[in-house]
């Protein structure tokens, strides 16, 4: 009978632990994943979900991209398999709050390095060089900045490249504003405007879907320079190690090349080589 009662209390403090650990073992939420990679743990990353090429969330629910290659490879070489990844949708004005309150562990999603992000997050890479550029119909005879003068050119309401075109190279352009890229290829396939101007990368992504083959070309136009970079929370110096070795290793096995080609070429992209990490184009 003593020897049931101590039995039963055993079997109760163990239930009690049991509950303990269902309750608390799940350390996902710190920064994003848990702490050692593999088995049964997830790593969640931030992507963009409406960027052909770069970072898109497909009807059947699936993501596709360039950043979204180059996280899968890196979230491998850091122990997680591709069905390990949670993917979260980062848009980029909560990019840095994401990593620094822990949402995701980190961030791929044309995450430009530059000194004002770096003193509220840390970066890996860059893995990327992107320009800004133009995208014009396939058979335009604009091949500069300033053939853009009494032309329409179209970029997304906020963003600022549209307007820097005008300042910079050509004063005459007429600015036309649209709620996303798709609706300024919409409006450049029907002859609305003349061009739209973003990173190539984000251009050559839109360009390179099915509906839109063969019908718009980029003018190869190096009007600024985008680093791209994988975002870390602030001070996780061993994170940004980690990622640097293998964003190295990406290139160097040829996996990098692979995934520009397949999201960007058939748009045309001529890519610049694969960046040096830790070397930043002014």
């Amino acid at each position: 009978m003593k020897l049931r009662k101590v039995t039963a209390a055993s079997a109760v403090v163990f239930a009690l632990a049991l509950t303990a650990t269902a309750c608390g073992g799940d350390d996902s939420g710190d920064n994003g994943s848990s702490s050692s990679g593999g088995g049964g743990d997830k790593i969640k990353i931030g992507i963009k979900y409406d960027q052909p090429g770069l970072g898109l969330k497909t009807p059947d629910g699936s993501f596709t991209g360039f950043d979204v290659d180059v996280a899968t490879y890196v979230a491998k070489e850091l122990g997680y398999e591709p069905n390990q990844i949670e993917w979260v949708e980062t848009k980029s004005a909560d990019r840095e709050t994401a990593l620094s309150r822990g949402d995701v562990k980190l961030i791929a999603a044309t995450y430009s390095i530059t000194d004002e992000r770096k003193q509220k997050v840390d970066f890996a890479g860059p893995y990327l060089l992107a320009h800004q550029d133009l995208l014009v119909k396939a058979d335009s005879d604009i091949s500069e900045a300033t053939d853009l003068n009494d032309k329409k050119l179209c970029s997304v309401t906020g963003s600022t490249s549209a307007q820097n075109v005008k300042n910079d190279f050509a004063p005459k352009a007429q600015l036309s504003s649209r709620g996303g890229y798709s609706e300024c290829l919409s409006a450049l396939q029907n002859g609305q405007v003349d061009a739209l101007t973003t990173d190539d990368s984000i251009l050559a992504g839109y360009a390179a879907q099915d509906q839109y083959k063969g019908k718009f070309k980029l003018a190869g136009l190096k009007l600024s320079n985008e680093n791209y970079g994988v975002g870390v929370k602030k001070g996780d110096t061993e994170t940004v190690n980690k990622v640097n070795d293998a964003l190295e290793k990406m290139v160097s096995d040829g996996s990098w090349q692979k995934a520009v080609e397949k999201n960007f070429g058939p748009a045309n992209y001529k890519n610049e080589p694969a960046p040096k990490i830790g070397q930043i184009v002014q």
